[in-house]
């Protein structure tokens, strides 16, 4: 095997974020991905931009950029499974596929015989994988679920933004992105199960469950405690110093882990004795202590540049790093020589299109990048024909029906 997950068929359902994320992450491992979506517009991410893919003549496709961030190395088809016929042209394609991912919410593919209980009847070895917002059982399984309610039902919007601001959902959709990290791994531990024994099954995956359990330290220190983690914006809140702060030309990341690490630091910038004193000189001390010392810290630090800063805790090593902005990540050469930018060939675009990289690096099976994200049902034709062995006649019938698209 040239590809880790070569010998496998995954049928997706998922559409927005989670469920394509976790697919696209399966697909550049590479599992075959045929990705069902509605006929016409498809995924509804296709059309939430600005910014759009630009044909050659520099006029906006159907494609957004939140559309292409998730959904390479996969194939599209356009099969209308509110029909009894695109219900059957799914049951179908699952007598060929090893994994189901879907994001409706509960109950949603029970009304089309697609829920778990009807296909592992059928395909017991299939693996049914169901991503919601809050799982498949409690009293809120069948409300639907998003990113942003996750994070703030969840607790992770209420440890984010500034002490004395509102509570602050990320930048991205984290939660999203973490559900789809967790289904993934399910997916695959469940794939090892059906390989050493025989036996498909449901991996239940829930926003809210995901963002609790990537709130770690913050949701343990109430589990500790009985006490609510303070929100300290990018401060830590069992870590000191370990923040931003604001140098002369921008801000500077420091992130002190140890107490030798700190007496360093506390030498660079010219106040060696704070390693001597007690309310400094460990962490413990440096939390209870911290509305004193950081901002000594932090009009020590606006004296010089950021590089200056960078350069000379490395010397010492010292934590440390820059603030940037999207533009200055991708100019690192660090991200370059990681081949976190990728070029890719793409049918509405004259020129190659850039997406961000797959994280996964293997010495034996390299991720590849075989298919840039499809147009709405570009392989329809092609996958029934392959697969299913539908005859033109079928396929042009289906498809004047609206069945397909």
């Amino acid at each position: 095997m040239s590809k880790a997950l070569e010998n496998i068929r995954v049928l997706d359902l998922s559409r927005v974020l989670a469920g394509p994320f976790c697919t696209q992450i399966l697909g550049d491992l590479g599992a075959e991905i045929i990705k069902v979506e509605r006929p016409g517009n498809g995924d509804d991410t296709r059309g939430w931009g600005p910014p759009f893919l630009q044909d050659e003549n520099g006029a906006d496709t159907s494609e957004s950029a939140y559309y292409l961030s998730c959904n390479r190395n996969k194939k599209s088809i356009a099969v209308d499974i509110k029909t009894s016929e695109g219900q059957e042209l799914i049951l179908k394609l699952l007598e060929h596929c090893d994994i189901l991912i879907h994001n409706f919410k509960v109950g949603g593919l029970e009304k089309y015989g697609l829920g778990y209980k009807d296909i592992s009847k059928k395909y017991p070895k299939l693996i049914y994988t169901a991503i919601s917002g809050f799982g498949q059982t409690g009293p809120l399984a069948k409300e639907p679920g998003y990113d942003f309610l996750a994070q703030g039902m969840a607790g992770l919007m209420a440890c984010t933004g500034a002490p004395d601001g509102e509570p602050t959902k990320t930048g991205v959709a984290l939660s999203d992105v973490m559900t789809g990290l967790n289904a993934a791994i399910g997916t695959l531990a469940a794939l090892n199960y059906r390989n050493e024994t025989g036996k498909g099954q449901m991996v239940d995956v829930a926003l809210t469950d995901c963002t609790l359990a990537s709130l770690t330290n913050i949701a343990q220190y109430y589990l500790t405690s009985g006490q609510i983690a303070p929100r300290l914006g990018n401060a830590h809140s069992t870590i000191v110093p370990y923040q931003a702060f604001e140098a002369s030309d921008g801000h500077i990341i420091i992130a002190i882990g140890n107490n030798d690490q700190f007496a360093r630091f506390a030498k660079l910038i010219g106040h060696e004795e704070w390693a001597e004193d007690e309310r400094f000189a460990r962490n413990s001390a440096r939390v209870l202590h911290r509305d004193r010392l950081v901002p000594l810290i932090a009009a020590e630090l606006q004296k010089h540049p950021v590089t200056y800063w960078i350069e000379h805790c490395h010397e010492i090593n010292v934590p440390c790093g820059p603030v940037n902005t999207m533009d200055k990540t991708f100019a690192m050469e660090q991200i370059q020589q990681r081949d976190m930018r990728i070029e890719m060939d793409h049918p509405l675009s004259a020129e190659k299109i850039s997406l961000v990289g797959s994280p996964l690096k293997f010495s034996e099976t390299p991720v590849s990048y075989d298919l840039a994200p499809p147009t709405a049902g570009q392989h329809t034709r092609d996958v029934l024909q392959k697969i299913l062995d539908l005859s033109d006649g079928t396929i042009t019938r289906l498809k004047d029906q609206k069945i397909i698209g």
